[in-house]
């Protein structure tokens, strides 16, 4: 007996801004820059890669070519494409760490570190 499978497309399940929102920013989280592209790629197919082109000001073929599995899309793109989603990038702090690096060097800037006076 044999199991019958479908393919699977997450591309189908990306009708809403804040599906596609969810899916960049997961990306982002993960911190590999290929998962982002491949993310970007899906994210085109499910919107239009023809007209998200157009939106982002790059060719259709450019587009293909950066969010390829080979790819390695321009800045530039990358923010084009954010726009033309409809999607911005935040950034945040990478937990205590980086709440505490940030502290100290706001601490040096005022002279509230030892040995400043």
């Amino acid at each position: 007996m044999t199991l019958e499978t479908t393919p699977w497309d997450s591309a189908e399940f990306l009708g809403s801004t804040q599906a596609i929102a969810a899916c960049i920013e997961a990306a982002l989280e993960d911190g590999d820059p290929a998962l982002v592209t491949h993310a970007l790629g899906v994210v085109a197919r499910a919107r239009g890669m023809t007209q998200l082109a157009r939106d982002a000001g790059v060719t259709r073929e450019a587009l293909y070519k950066a969010l390829s599995a080979d790819g390695d899309p321009k800045l530039s793109t990358f923010f084009g494409v954010m726009k033309a989603l409809g999607v911005k990038l935040s950034v945040q702090p990478m937990g205590a760490c980086a709440v505490a690096v940030l502290a100290s060097e706001a601490k040096q800037s005022r002279g509230l570190t030892r040995g400043s006076g």
